[in-house]
């Protein structure tokens, strides 16, 4: 199957992860975060699979492999490593939300807390 040839930007800002879930397109929302951080806060929907335990349960993401995946965090930092880790292991379309569930409370969901 031939590949787009323009590849996705490593990063994404909350705005267009939210106007791409508002407008019904497939894509999973991957929180890297630690399993107590995803117990405070997290965006409804996602899947929760902590960066300390992502190599060893990379085959979970495996049916995921031509998903578009967005990967956030905290602030946005984890998230990164992570997207460019998947990357590298030929999820070409794994993406960091910017500014991490932080941004998502200020900008898109102001009822969420923050940490």
């Amino acid at each position: 199957m031939p590949t787009n040839s323009v590849e996705a930007p490593l990063e994404i800002d909350c705005q267009s992860v939210k106007a791409k879930l508002d407008a019904g397109e497939s894509l999973v929302l991957l929180d890297c975060r630690e399993a107590s951080e995803h117990t405070l806060v997290h965006i409804a929907g996602d899947r929760l699979l902590p960066m300390s335990e992502m190599m060893g349960r990379r085959g979970e993401l495996e049916p995921l492999r031509d998903e578009p995946i967005v990967v956030y965090c905290h602030l946005g930092m984890r998230s990164r490593d992570v997207a460019a880790w998947l990357r590298q292991q030929g999820f070409a379309q794994a993406q960091s939300m910017t500014g991490g569930i932080d941004e998502w409370a200020v900008e898109i969901d102001p009822t969420l807390p923050r940490y």
